[in-house]
């Protein structure tokens, strides 16, 4: 099928309807020359542009979004930066050395965030003080002992808390246990991704709403777009879940589609009846729990639901449907706030693989990708676009070997039949969820 403008869906909700209105930059037209591309200008392919300029400063390099910026999922998710993974199951010993090297990932990409935000003084709600995993029922609760256990082990800073203890700092009464780990950002993504690109080294050049419907292998490689042609000597791939339609990652990569909801501001007698911090984000044990956080400017958000939506964005009448269930379990956790209504929702796709794996490296010749990081891709997606930008340029680095070592993805099956296996999949990532969701 061939690829056409208005393949690439987008709409005004999300963390972007809470900044002030930002013109895009314009669209590439005519006919382009290039050393160096980037398609995609989320989290990776920001990072990634960034270091190819100071690798190469002589030289141009091109970035591509196919939206605005902060449109895509980089701007659509719940601002969790994490420095540690959890794994789901018990500690194993044997995945000692896999565990660690997700986490350094993590680490870089968290790390550079932060120099990235402290330097050049992006207004992103930046706090980085950890947050909060807890957990409400059994499957939850056995989690907690799996975490803490795995945590232990790695040594990783972090405080068991009981419910009382949860309920004083959260305001809610909901949570049996969590645990608080010590690093890991809150951030508002959609600020940092805006941020981020405003902040580019001179000599790249950043297009929205461009995006890319065909590509030619042939040397140089030939980017076709509705109002433009670029050939260019290398090309990075930053889309994610989105490969696929330029031909990259074909039945090995899928996108899950999530959606959440926004309270309008707190009063401050609403904020009084919380516990005792002003800014928070809860990570549920479960894999399919609910995300909360409470912001900076004094809203609430939940996130609760993910299902396979053909890779899109969910319409305003799916969101209003979906909203039901987050206004449920918002209740359940805050019924001292059950008259705030909701001011927003929003939907986002994220790229995940059967497996679990990321993806990353030499595609065909010239030819590099970055992309499939299943729910954790603040920290992660940068990490990886950096790497890959110092892969395509012949450096050798620990990031770089870590994100090579990523496990080969599993085979998805095609159309209809990947319809049906992305439904179960995603769908059993809520088995046993209970009140946790």
């Amino acid at each position: 099928m061939k690829l056409i403008a208005g393949d690439f869906s987008t709409d005004c909700h999300g963390w972007a309807e809470l900044l002030p209105e930002s013109a895009p930059n314009q669209s590439l037209i005519g006919t382009h020359r290039v050393p160096w591309t980037v398609v995609g200008a989320g989290l990776t392919g920001l990072a990634c542009a960034r270091r190819l300029a100071r690798l190469h400063p002589d030289q141009e390099i091109l970035l591509l979004e196919a939206r605005c910026v902060a449109q895509g999922a980089s701007g659509r998710n719940s601002g969790f930066v994490v420095a540690t993974s959890q794994f789901n199951g018990g500690y194993e010993l044997a995945q000692l050395d896999h565990y660690r090297r997700i986490n350094r990932i993590n680490q870089f990409g968290l790390d550079l965030l932060s120099t990235e935000v402290a330097d050049t003084q992006i207004d992103c709600q930046w706090r980085r003080d950890g947050f909060y995993h807890t957990a409400a029922d059994q499957v939850a609760m056995t989690e907690c002992g799996n975490f803490q256990r795995y945590l232990e082990a790695l040594e990783i800073d972090h405080q068991l808390l009981d419910d009382a203890t949860l309920y004083s700092l959260l305001g809610t009464g909901l949570y049996k246990a969590g645990i608080h780990i010590a690093d890991g950002a809150l951030v508002q993504p959609a600020a940092l991704v805006r941020g981020l690109a405003q902040s580019l080294p001179a000599n790249v050049s950043l297009y929205e709403q461009s995006p890319v419907l065909n590509i030619t292998t042939a040397k140089p490689l030939t980017l076709q777009l509705a109002d433009a042609e670029v050939k260019t000597d290398r090309l990075i791939l930053a889309t994610n879940y989105e490969a696929p339609a330029l031909g990259f990652l074909r039945s090995y990569i899928m996108g899950s589609t999530l959606a959440g909801s926004f309270t309008r501001v707190l009063s401050q007698d609403e904020l009084a009846s919380l516990g005792s911090l002003r800014e928070w984000g809860v990570l549920s044990l479960h894999i399919a729990g609910a995300t909360i956080r409470l912001t900076r400017d004094a809203r609430m958000s939940i996130r609760n639901t993910a299902e396979f939506h053909g890779a899109t964005l969910l319409t305003d009448d799916d969101l209003a449907r979906r909203q039901l269930t987050h206004r449920a379990a918002f209740d359940k956790r805050f019924p001292q706030l059950a008259q705030v209504p909701f001011e927003y929702a929003w939907s986002g796709v994220e790229g995940i693989s059967r497996n679990g794996t990321n993806f990353f490296g030499l595609q065909r010749d010239n030819i590099y990708l970055a992309g499939g990081y299943n729910g954790s891709g603040v920290s992660r997606g940068t990490a990886f676009g950096t790497a890959i930008a110092d892969h395509a340029s012949g450096e050798e680095t620990q990031t770089v070997s870590d994100c090579l070592a990523s496990v080969p993805g599993t085979w998805i099956p095609p159309r209809p039949l990947l319809d049906i296996g992305a439904y179960f999949k995603i769908r059993s990532r809520f088995k046993g969820v209970g009140i946790d969701r």
